[in-house]
């Protein structure tokens, strides 16, 4: 957690308070909304990104006078190094098929919301938080 304050603080105070504004986009995830789905047991990283999505909001509500936005993006499942273990642990056609969607996310699932965020199309948006995860989070009530 600390290295997302200081990354940001160095990046905001080098570029974007001179420039009068900037876009940070943090990555957080569906498990910093709620628990667990029965059989997963990872409460450190539920936790940091819980986190990740508060420091979201109350670096938004500091750097604001800036002209800065500070929002997350919390995907669900996608397929990589990290999920690996929990994709052949819980299967990954069972995970898929709790998705509203009915699959896990690929490569190009994050590229709108991260151009969103980034963009003068979202110039209004701040300590915001979205999930990515083919509707999970609205059964798990995330």
């Amino acid at each position: 957690m600390r290295s997302y304050f200081i990354l940001s603080q160095e990046v905001a105070r080098r570029s974007m308070i001179p420039n009068k504004g900037g876009s940070i986009i943090n990555t957080a995830s569906i498990a910093g909304l709620g628990g667990n789905p029965r059989g997963m047991k990872t409460i450190a990283y539920n936790t940091s990104k819980g986190a990740v999505i508060n420091f979201t909001r109350a670096l938004a509500a500091e750097w604001g006078d800036h002209g800065i936005r500070v929002n997350a993006i919390c995907p669900g499942f996608f397929p990589s190094k990290m999920t690996q273990g929990t994709l052949k642990a819980m299967g990954e056609e069972k995970l898929a098929a709790h998705a509203p969607l009915g699959r896990l996310g690929d490569d190009e699932d994050l590229k709108g919301l991260t151009l969103l965020y980034a963009s003068d199309a979202g110039k209004h948006i701040t300590g915001q938080w979205l999930a990515v995860d083919g509707g999970v989070s609205i059964i798990t009530g995330g």
